[in-house]
């Protein structure tokens, strides 16, 4: 019991609960920067032998991948989150996808079309930035989307996300928890360095002022989404370093409990090996 307790700290820790823990706090993990640095390079060399296995697993003919969604108010982190985890691992076994407002095409489709077009293969760790949960969040605090028709879109998604797990897919969906004081931080910083205004989106002052109500709907989410198969997981993310490091560990604790393995060769070792005692060097 204790090594499986040990196995699941970091999920349980942030697991979503009736309370938000605050924005600025480290809940588990390291307290300080230049510590969570330090196991942060150490969680890559972790990170990085598990994804290979799943990656190899899904060519040796696995069928199970891990689907990491983020979502979070603008200047989170989410971008950042992706580029300093994600950038740990090979490319190859990683499948990247940014969901903007969807686009007239898009739009002539179900929702989840969109969604479904971009989850990983077997063998990959596919990365929602931003998700079919925009699909709720938007439409509610602009008043598109009535009562009854986000309880259908919470059944939807509930029963969608229990295919994925069906199927083979661990959905892990994370919160990226920024205040209000950090996002003001981060926006005037955008437009303060000329390397970073291509970043700044004036739109983005137009969500800030719903604050109140995009806090509501995440909590109406949470609610009603963190099930068993798919639970939220509430990452607090002022202090940019700890949110990479709680990304890390729960992908790591997450692939940990799968145990990808590496594929048993369909051919003999001892004769291939027997073979390159008589190869040359090609002249």
């Amino acid at each position: 019991m204790a090594k499986k307790d040990e196995g699941s700290r970091v999920r349980d820790a942030l697991r979503v609960g009736a309370e938000l823990p605050d924005p600025g706090s480290t809940p588990v993990g390291p307290g300080k920067k230049a510590k969570a640095l330090a196991k942060f390079e150490g969680a890559g060399e972790r990170l990085s032998g598990l994804q290979e296995a799943l990656y190899a697993e899904g060519v040796g003919g696995g069928r199970r991948s891990v689907l990491l969604v983020l979502q979070g108010m603008d200047t989170s982190g989410k971008g950042g989150t992706v580029s300093h985890v994600l950038g740990l691992v090979n490319p190859m076994g990683v499948h990247y996808a940014a969901f903007k407002k969807p686009t007239a095409a898009e739009r002539r489709h179900h929702y989840l079309w969109r969604i479904r077009k971009q989850l990983p293969t077997p063998g990959q760790i596919g990365v929602f930035d931003r998700s079919h949960y925009e699909d709720i969040l938007v439409p509610r605090v602009t008043g598109l989307l009535t009562a009854a028709e986000r309880r259908r879109r919470y059944g939807e998604i509930n029963a969608f996300e229990q295919e994925l797990t069906d199927t083979g897919t661990t959905v892990v969906k994370v919160f990226l928890h920024i205040s209000p004081e950090e996002q003001l931080r981060r926006l005037k910083a955008r437009l303060e360095t000329p390397e970073k205004r291509w970043k700044y989106n004036p739109g983005d002052l137009e969500a800030r002022s719903h604050w109140p109500a995009y806090q509501e709907a995440y909590a109406d989410i949470f609610k009603k989404t963190s099930t068993a198969h798919a639970p939220w997981y509430v990452v607090p993310a002022d202090h940019k370093w700890y949110r990479n490091w709680a990304v890390a560990e729960l992908l790591i604790e997450t692939l940990t409990e799968l145990k990808p393995e590496f594929p048993e060769p369909d051919y003999d070792v001892a004769e291939e090996l027997a073979k390159l005692k008589g190869v040359g060097v090609p002249s």
